[in-house]
Order: C-alpha cells, then sequence, then structure tokens
C-alpha cells in the first residue's frame, strides 16, 4: 500500500513539475514572439534542463545567434535535435551556421535532414542548392533551386541561382528564361 502512495505522490509531482515547465515554455514563446529575448532566456532558464522541450532549446540557439555567439548558439540546437530529431528548424539553423563558416559537407547534411522532416519547405532546398553550389555540384544545386522555386515561385533570389547555374552549365536558353523571371520580379517590388 505505502509504495502505492509513494508512487502516486511521485508521479503528481512530476506532472506539476512538467506542467509548470510547460507554462514557462509558453510564456517564453509569448516573450520571444515580442522580441524579449531577456524575458525568454529567463523564463527558460528556470526549467530544469532535463525538462527543456526542443522549442526551449530552439529558442536558447536563436537568441544565442542573435548576441553573436554561436558556438553557443550550435549547442542549443544541437540539444533541441537531441530532445526531437525531427526539428526541422534546428537542423535548418545548423546549416546555416556551417553554410556562412564555409563547412559545405555539415551544411548539406543538416539542410538534408531538415528536408527529410520538412519536405515542403523552399529556404530549406534554397540553401541547400547553395551549400552545392558553393562546391560546384551543379546537378544537385539544380535540383534543389527547382525545388525551392516549386514551393515558393515568388522568391527573385531562388531565380536567379538557377539562372546562375544554368548559365554555368551552358544552358544559356534556360538560364535566360529565369534571369527575365528574376528581372521581372525585381522591377514588381
Amino acid at each position: 500500500m505505502r509504495k502505492k502512495v509513494l508512487t502516486a505522490f511521485i508521479l503528481s509531482l512530476f506532472s506539476v513539475c512538467f506542467a509548470a515547465s510547460d507554462e514557462l515554455s509558453k510564456q517564453a514563446v509569448a516573450f520571444y514572439n515580442d522580441n524579449n529575448y531577456v524575458k525568454t532566456m529567463d523564463l527558460i532558464l528556470q526549467i530544469n534542463e532535463k525538462e527543456r522541450s526542443s522549442q526551449d532549446w530552439l529558442l536558447l540557439g536563436n537568441i544565442y545567434a542573435d548576441k553573436d555567439r554561436p558556438e553557443d548558439a550550435v549547442y542549443m540546437y544541437k540539444k533541441a535535435v537531441e530532445c526531437d530529431k525531427k526539428c526541422y528548424k534546428a537542423y535548418y539553423n545548423l546549416g546555416n551556421y556551417y553554410l556562412e563558416r564555409g563547412q559545405y559537407d555539415a551544411a548539406i547534411e543538416n539542410y538534408t535532414k531538415a528536408s527529410k522532416i520538412k519536405s515542403d519547405n523552399a529556404y530549406i532546398f534554397y540553401n541547400l542548392g547553395c551549400a552545392y553550389l558553393k562546391k560546384n555540384m551543379l546537378s544537385q544545386a539544380r535540383a534543389n533551386f527547382n525545388k525551392a522555386i516549386m514551393y515558393n515561385s515568388k522568391a527573385p533570389e531562388f531565380h536567379y541561382n538557377l539562372a546562375y547555374v544554368y548559365k554555368k552549365l551552358g544552358k544559356d536558353k534556360m538560364a535566360q528564361t529565369y534571369l527575365d523571371n528574376y528581372n521581372k520580379m525585381m522591377s514588381e517590388l
């Protein structure tokens, strides 16, 4: 009988802690959306590390990235992925980190993971195309820029980079088509 009561008590404490953590997370998101990063961090840091969600870690990573503390941001993004292997935003942000630093293979790896989770995000494919372009892997760059355009045909930079790839591939007619698309979009801004 004592074991059952003790177990029930422990479970109720756990659910109270989880509910409190969940409430702090919700408040942190609200403050983050209002660009109050200090309050966001204060709230998330009140949550026990073992109880933080992938979103909590992701927000911390974004804040550290904004504070120009990229190594701390990377640590937080990796913690987000540890919590939830399907946290595509963490993989995407890791991809951005590696792309900016010229670590194209790591960027490709992270963007690919993000694209497998969120297969309709144009910017994942666009950045994946940019990473392939930096490695001069033109066929892969072209394929990813085409996917980006398939999901968002209104982004001029997608068309410009695809035109550039076609030009490098010696397909001048296709290059001109996408360059014309780009110029038209830019004139309408």
